[in-house]
Formats: structure tokens, C-alpha cells, sequence
């Protein structure tokens, strides 16, 4: 019986490549050399977001979280995930988000799919909304694991009545906590060769069958 399931965001449950990347490409910018920097331990997950945020505020220096909010407001749902999400809640299943990406974004979609637990990583601000230039990191991008063993705790459900989904190697981690590891669109070789089932149909309802395979299929 699986009765936790923990989602990645970006690529699974937002049908963007990644809500940073969305950002950049609002402002005209990319952030090809931070991702370098980071990928190859150069820099952290606080010097990765400060370098985010100095791109952005190039064009914007008073950039708000209301205005970062809005500018991630088109941002699409993954076909398949309210539907989804919908069936797992009927059946009690409780459910996260455990994202690297921008946290007004995750709120939203929380909010929209009716998820339990939100956690995504942003930016602190002043009293006046204003993003200052510090991180707060909730999600260490490569730690995963470390975040979905704490929503295990809160929720009382242990490993091995877990699933987790996501489509990249940093999601990796998080299956080495969960029973069933899903790789949804896997947009890399390591995450097909770690998980348990692939999806490859962009229709995040196909994850259902094996997370709850005692369902009847469902006409849409």
C-alpha cells in the first residue's frame, strides 16, 4: 500500500523545464555558467540562487515577489496532474512537493492540486516585498533524500509505503527513500536505470496504475 506520494515540480507537475529557467528567459538571460559551477561543486545551492537572482535583477533591481509571482503565473500544469492528484487523494494518499525550483511557484500549484506538504527553495524579502539577495534553501538540489525523509516524519509514513516522482538525476535520492521510484518524461539516463517504472507519456494519470494497481482504469 503506498500511501505517501512525493513529486518533483519542474518537468513533472509544471510542464516547464524548470521555473528558473522560466524566469531567465522573461529577462532575457541564462544561467548556463552558474548551472556549470554548481554542477561541478564549485559553488552551493545559496551561491547558485544569489547568481539567479544578480541575472534578474540586472533588468529589475526592485524585483518583488509579487512580480516573481506573476511572472510565473502562465506557468502550465503537466497534462494528466489534476486528475491525478485528484485519485490519490480519493484513495487517502497523502502527497508532496519536493522541489529545487522557486518556491511562489510551488505554493501555487500546492494550492491548485491540493498537496499537503509544499517545499521549494526562494528568496527572503523585506518588509516591503522586495527580494533581498539571500536564499533560503528548503530543498538541497542534490539532497533530496534528506527532505523527503523529513515529510515521511511529519506524515508518520515510512519507506516502504512511499513513491516518489520526478525526471532527473537529482531526483535519484529521493528514491533511494521510497518502495517505487517513477521517472516521468526522464530526461536523463541515470534516473531510467534507478527507478522503478518509466513513464514516457506526457499524461501524468499513466503514473497511477503502478502506484495503485488494484484501481479500475479511468475514462477520461
Amino acid at each position: 500500500m503506498i500511501r505517501l506520494v512525493a513529486f518533483d515540480m519542474d518537468g513533472t507537475l509544471v510542464d516547464v523545464e524548470s521555473s528558473w529557467h522560466a524566469v531567465h528567459a522573461h529577462f532575457g538571460e541564462t544561467n548556463e555558467a552558474a548551472l556549470e559551477d554548481f554542477v561541478h561543486d564549485r559553488i552551493d545551492d545559496e551561491e547558485f540562487l544569489r547568481r539567479d537572482l544578480a541575472l534578474w535583477k540586472k533588468h529589475r533591481p526592485e524585483l518583488t515577489v509579487d512580480e516573481l509571482e506573476e511572472i510565473l503565473r502562465d506557468v502550465p500544469l503537466m497534462p494528466g496532474a489534476r486528475d491525478l492528484l485528484d485519485e490519490l487523494h480519493r484513495r487517502a494518499v497523502k502527497t508532496a512537493i519536493i522541489s529545487g525550483g522557486i518556491d511562489v511557484l510551488a505554493r501555487r500549484i500546492g494550492r491548485e492540486l491540493g498537496i499537503d506538504c509544499v517545499l521549494a527553495n526562494g528568496f527572503r524579502t523585506d518588509a516591503t516585498g522586495r527580494i533581498t539577495g539571500d536564499g533560503i534553501i528548503r530543498v538541497p538540489i542534490k539532497r533530496k533524500d534528506l527532505v523527503l525523509e523529513q515529510v515521511q516524519s511529519l506524515l508518520h509514513v515510512p519507506s516502504e509505503e512511499t513513491a516518489a516522482v520526478g525526471n532527473s538525476d537529482i531526483d535519484v535520492r529521493m528514491f533511494e527513500r521510497a518502495r517505487i521510484g517513477v521517472a516521468f518524461l526522464p530526461v536523463d539516463g541515470r534516473i531510467r536505470s534507478r527507478a522503478t517504472i518509466v513513464v514516457t507519456e506526457r499524461d501524468l494519470l499513466k503514473v497511477l496504475p503502478p502506484l495503485l494497481p488494484d484501481l479500475p482504469p479511468r475514462s477520461r
